[in-house]
């Protein structure tokens, strides 16, 4: 089971009681035109109050339906989701729509999201009357304006009666946070929420999602394909590494991003860009045998990613699954030459180790 227990400093641990959402061993299918596919395959983590997780990889990976499973958009093919230790599907009608309420989703799109007949006001009302937050429409107008100033939409004057194609994407977006947040919500699912704005305007939404975190205790799962906005966004939080369907590497930030251990990670990590040219140029630059993506109705056997890996292991790789494996009380990965090095008692976290590892398989 990943655990999300996990503190920055090796040092920093304390028991955060029961997890809001447990993912058990989820997997789902689809049949699709072009043949059966298993789009998640065994995935687990738990997510605690205040948390962060990212789930990060390419497209196609199953990052937004793990994400959908969780918000209880989409059922399992197999597996069991929890939410605050009850499986969602054995919930009543009442429970289950206390669940929906708890779990909203900021979507990729601000453009497709918002109801282009709606004004913001009307948006932000419509939830707050409807589940009986507000008695009348002039206190959900109050709160509505409480909410634009949360998500720093000012003054609200300037919004509160505008349609959404009179805002730019950015604002947009905050729109999505504010109306994401009426219900009170304790997980918020952030799907590429900032990929469709500008960089410029990224940093500033990133902000008041963490404000969000920060002040009000609200936990995220953020779904995203950029290591450099996991590492702004989640530098307090846990990255779940996933291809194709399956987690490869899980554990802390820092530790995920400076120090990786599986070779998609690394591959990922040395895409970073840095704002010192000096750091760009010293940067690994780990050389995938391809770059193409296998497809989900021809995955390949054993290790998903042998075909893409500068270490893979002939005999092993390419007819063995890898299972996750902790190699410290941190960090969890799936990969046949990492748990080579742990078993010959070396610390695979060392890169140097891991290069050592490459050259040696490479040679032979």
């Amino acid at each position: 089971m990943l655990d999300m227990t996990e503190q920055t400093s090796k040092d920093a641990t304390i028991n955060k009681g029961q997890p809001i959402i447990r993912l058990e061993h989820i997997r789902r299918d689809f049949d699709t035109r072009g043949g059966h596919i298993t789009a998640v395959d065994d995935v687990n983590f738990d997510l605690y109050p205040s948390d962060i997780l990212c789930l990060v990889g390419e497209s196609g990976s199953g990052k937004t339906t793990v994400a959908r499973m969780a918000a209880g958009l989409l059922k399992p093919t197999r597996g069991q989701v929890f939410f605050e230790g009850r499986d969602i599907y054995e919930m009543n009608k009442k429970e289950f729509g206390e669940y929906r309420r708890a779990v909203q989703i900021i979507h990729q799109d601000p453009y497709a999201s918002l109801n282009p007949i709606h004004t913001i006001g009307d948006m932000l009302r419509a939830p707050l009357l409807k589940h009986k937050i507000c008695k009348s429409r002039a206190e959900a107008t109050k709160r509505a304006g409480e909410l634009l100033e949360l998500v720093d939409c000012r003054p609200v004057e300037n919004f509160i009666d505008k349609y959404p194609h009179q805002l730019s994407g950015g604002q947009r977006q905050r729109i999505s946070i504010a109306r994401a947040m009426t219900l009170n919500p304790r997980v918020i699912i952030a799907d590429e929420s900032v990929s469709m704005v500008d960089v410029s305007i990224r940093v500033s939404l990133l902000n008041t999602m963490l404000k969000l975190r920060n002040e009000l205790g609200v936990t995220f799962l953020f779904i995203t394909h950029d290591l450099a906005v996991v590492k702004y966004f989640a530098w307090e939080g846990n990255i779940g590494v996933m291809y194709v369907g399956k987690v490869v590497e899980y554990g802390r930030t820092p530790g995920v991003i400076g120090r990786s251990v599986h070779p998609y990670t690394r591959a990922l990590a040395a895409a970073i860009p840095e704002a010192d040219p000096d750091l760009t140029r010293s940067k690994e630059k780990l050389q995938l045998r391809s770059l193409d993506i296998p497809k989900l109705t021809e995955l390949p056997s054993g290790c998903v990613f042998h075909p893409r890996c500068p270490y893979w292991i002939e005999g092993l790789c390419d007819t063995t699954k890898p299972k996750l494996i902790r190699i410290d009380e941190y960090r969890e990965v799936a990969c046949h030459a990492v748990e080579q090095a742990v078993a010959r008692g070396e610390d695979p976290r060392d890169l140097a180790v891991t290069d050592q590892l490459a050259n040696q398989l490479m040679r032979e």
